[in-house]
């Protein structure tokens, strides 16, 4: 429930912190003092060795994070931050990124899995409303081709990211686990942030109360909350069934983005976004797993893969 609602309502925080706050910094910062907080705590409540783990896992999580977080994260922030007439609605980013429980399945098939055939009639159903959503109609234009696609690629590497979170091998705490992802992602978003010249001519004396507001919600909700919340359930629960945030998020986003900053929400948002929701409804109720199997003598038969 969490990671439902509080999500669904980061995507207005984003587009409120990048008014007057770089995209890309600004998330690196949110990230980078969200890492500090859980490290912090798990310190507090576990003691001095709470973070250590084999560097080789530590090298597995930096890699999610930086899928998910800057790949997935940050790319979603430059759609919502381009000039006017160019830059993604909040509510329709959450739409595209919607699309992630289907490349999860494209990802799956790649990968030798067969899932069943309703669970490609969804991806289908999928595919076909994010063209309706981006192309133009009636000669009017639709939604901007660049920024659509931008946040097409961050969903596809947030959907990498956590492909790989349950195939390879990760720390097996998935707090512990968040942290490094966090660092390593704060890390790559700075440096790209830096890059692309975010810092030059900023001055924090012109960052709004609005945007600074923004910022700490996208922080304790978005970050500490929900992405632990996120990356708990990845470490316990199939990602089938993990991927049904996507088809509640934007519902609680368009509204958000249409209450507080006036969004519009035109037909083709209506359309598109209904097309691209049941599609991803079909697919993750089809691959809701059976029963699961009675657990092994040794006890190993519940142990998520990779971890």
């Amino acid at each position: 429930m969490l990671v439902y609602l509080l999500w669904g309502s980061t995507y207005l925080g984003i587009r409120v912190a990048v008014e007057s706050l770089p995209p890309l910094i600004s998330a690196a910062m949110r990230f980078a003092a969200a890492a500090v907080v859980l490290a912090v705590v798990l310190r507090l409540r576990r003691g001095p060795g709470a973070l250590r783990v084999p560097a080789r896992r530590v090298g597995s999580a930096a890699l999610v994070g930086v899928l998910l977080l800057a790949g997935g994260n940050g790319l979603v922030v430059l759609a919502e931050s381009g000039p006017a007439g160019t830059a993604v609605p909040s509510g329709v980013a959450a739409l595209l990124v919607a699309t992630v429980p289907l490349l999860v399945v494209l990802l799956r098939t790649a990968g030798g899995d067969r899932p069943r055939p309703w669970t490609f009639l969804g991806v289908a159903l999928g595919f076909v409303g994010l063209v309706l959503l981006v192309l133009p109609r009636d000669g009017v234009d639709g939604v901007p081709v660049a920024g659509a696609l931008t946040v097409v690629a961050a969903a596809a590497s947030w959907s990498v990211g956590s492909y790989l979170s349950g195939k390879i091998r990760m720390p097996a705490d998935p707090f512990v686990a968040t942290v490094y992802e966090m660092v390593a992602g704060a890390a790559v978003l700075a440096l790209v942030g830096v890059a692309r010249g975010e810092l030059r001519g900023f001055s924090f004396a012109d960052v709004t109360g609005r945007s600074w507001a923004a910022m700490a919600y996208l922080m304790v909700a978005g970050s500490l909350v929900a992405f632990t919340a996120y990356v708990w359930l990845l470490a316990h629960a199939p990602i089938s069934l993990v991927s049904t945030y996507a088809y509640v998020n934007p519902v609680v986003a368009v509204a958000l983005g249409a209450l507080f900053v006036a969004e519009p929400i035109t037909s083709q948002v209506l359309m598109g976004g209904a097309v691209i929701v049941v599609g991803v409804a079909v697919v993750v109720s089809t691959e809701r797993p059976r029963r699961s199997p009675p657990p092994a003598v040794d006890g190993t038969a519940g142990e998520p893969a990779g971890r």
